[in-house]
C-alpha cells in the first residue's frame, strides 16, 4: 500500500531515477514533446515544470541551479533562449500531457505524449482560427438589425436573378405630382410664384 508516498519510485533507485528523469526532461526540451507511459509524463512534469519557472529568469544562479539537474549545454541553451521567452507570460501549467488509447506491447502499459503547451503548432493555429472566427461573427436583433456588409453586397447582385454590379448607382426621378416652378432672369421666387398663381 502506497500510503502518504508522494514521489512515484517508477521501480527504479534514487540514482536512476534521477538520471532517467534528467535525460527525460533535456528530451522534452530539445524535442518539445516526448512519447512515454502515464506514470512517467506525470513524474517527469513535477520534475521540468520547476525549471521552466527558473529559466523566465536569466541569472547565473538560475543557470546553475538547472544545469545541476540537466547536465546538457544544448537543452540549456534552448530552454534559456527560446522556451523561456514563449513562456514568459504564462502563469504555470508549461506541460500538457495527453493520453493516448494504444497501449504498450509488451506489458500493456498506459502511454501518453507529454509537450510543452506554447510548442503545439497545429493546436495553436486552431485556437487562433476559432478566436477569429467568433470575432467576426455578429449578433442581430429579431426585428432584422444591421446586415454587415457582405450581406449587403450578395442582396445587390441578387436581384430578381438580374446580374447587377455590386456597387451600382441606380437613378429615380422626381414624383409626377410635384409642381415645378421656373424662374426668369432678374425675378425672385415669390415673383415667380406670384405669376403662376395670377395665369
Amino acid at each position: 500500500m502506497r500510503h502518504g508516498r508522494k514521489v512515484n519510485q517508477l521501480g527504479r533507485t534514487t540514482a536512476h531515477r534521477h538520471a532517467m528523469l534528467s535525460n527525460m526532461a533535456s528530451s522534452l526540451i530539445l524535442h518539445k514533446r516526448l512519447t512515454t507511459t502515464v506514470a512517467k509524463a506525470k513524474a517527469l512534469r513535477k520534475y521540468v515544470e520547476p525549471m521552466l519557472t527558473k529559466s523566465k529568469e536569466d541569472t547565473t544562479h538560475s543557470r546553475r541551479m538547472v544545469f545541476a539537474a540537466l547536465q546538457d549545454k544544448e537543452s540549456i541553451k534552448e530552454l534559456f533562449g527560446n522556451i523561456s521567452s514563449k513562456i514568459a507570460n504564462r502563469p504555470g501549467g508549461y506541460t500538457r500531457i495527453l493520453k493516448l488509447s494504444d497501449t504498450r506491447l509488451g506489458d500493456n502499459a498506459d502511454m501518453c505524449v507529454i509537450e510543452l503547451v506554447d510548442f503545439n503548432e497545429t493546436l495553436i493555429e486552431s485556437k487562433q482560427a476559432a478566436a477569429d472566427k467568433a470575432a467576426g461573427t455578429t449578433r442581430r436583433s429579431r426585428r432584422g438589425g444591421k446586415k454587415a456588409a457582405g450581406d449587403a453586397a450578395t442582396s445587390a447582385t441578387e436581384v430578381k436573378g438580374e446580374a447587377v454590379a455590386p456597387n451600382a448607382v441606380v437613378e429615380q426621378s422626381a414624383p409626377a405630382d410635384t409642381a415645378t416652378e421656373t424662374v426668369k432672369d432678374g425675378e425672385s421666387r415669390e415673383e415667380a410664384k406670384a405669376d403662376e398663381a395670377g395665369a
